[in-house]
């Protein structure tokens, strides 16, 4: 199917403008609907569209406000009433006064507010708005980047409790819209995505403890995670794919 359209959300930097650049290239993917919120650092993606400019349409907008949400949907629509793929590459790890906490005392309730505000809340609005355009006689895929430190069951070291907790309410959200889709979108396969350790901003203060082979570069990065996409069947919907391709436990 060379008619595709894919939606990508957090299109501006690091895993999502990996993403655009690699669809960009993939001749199956007819338009990529890049979203970014500041437009002061989208210059890359800019460039991008520069060069595919029938292929890349750029929309701003903040997946933490479902005003925007509304208004990116509406504005696809306006081109197309299906999508193909969607990934939500949004998230954060650190920002300005907001660090991963090592330990009780340095919990701050504005910052956790605001980790599951980035990291779990828009992925559930996205689920709400976009079904009209995934629920069509195709394949669709709703894909979102979790993080393994995510996984309540594989958490042996504790910390980065706002981070670890906004990315297991994110892997509830992406379990009960699989449950639900089942039976609205039949089909749509949801599916969550660890990404490894990923040269990117979110990764830089934390890179010094991985070993040189466990820090991938974005171009690996997205290149492992779309090779579990194009793979998936409707086997694999609800599932929390590694980077590898193994199941993680929720």
């Amino acid at each position: 199917m060379s008619h595709q359209h894919c939606l990508i959300l957090g299109a501006s930097q690091g895993i999502g403008l990996g993403f655009v650049k690699q669809l960009a290239e993939d001749n199956n993917y007819q338009k990529i609907y890049s979203l970014y919120r500041n437009k002061n650092n989208a210059e890359k993606l800019f460039q991008l569209q520069q060069q595919y400019p029938h292929k890349i349409h750029c929309i701003q907008g903040d997946i933490t406000q479902e005003k925007d949400i509304i208004n990116l949907v509406e504005k696809i629509k306006s081109t197309t009433n299906q999508l193909h793929l969607v990934i939500n590459c949004v998230g954060i790890l650190h920002q300005g006064e907001i660090q991963p906490e090592k330990s009780l005392k340095h919990i701050h309730s504005p910052n956790l507010l605001h980790y599951f505000q980035v990291n779990a809340i828009p992925t559930v609005l996205l689920a709400k708005h976009l079904l009209p355009l995934l629920k069509h006689s195709q394949k669709s895929i709703f894909a979102t980047i979790s993080a393994k430190v995510g996984s309540i069951e594989d958490n042996y070291l504790g910390g980065w409790y706002g981070y670890r907790a906004s990315k297991s309410a994110l892997n509830m959200f992406i379990k009960n819209i699989a449950i639900e889709y089942n039976r609205v979108s039949k089909n749509t396969i949801v599916i969550a995505l660890h990404p490894g350790t990923t040269d990117t901003q979110l990764s830089q203060p934390f890179q010094g403890n991985v070993p040189p082979e466990k820090l991938f570069s974005v171009e690996r990065c997205t290149s492992q995670l779309l090779l579990i996409i194009n793979r998936l069947t409707k086997n694999d919907h609800g599932k929390f794919f590694s980077w590898d391709g193994s199941i993680l436990p929720w």
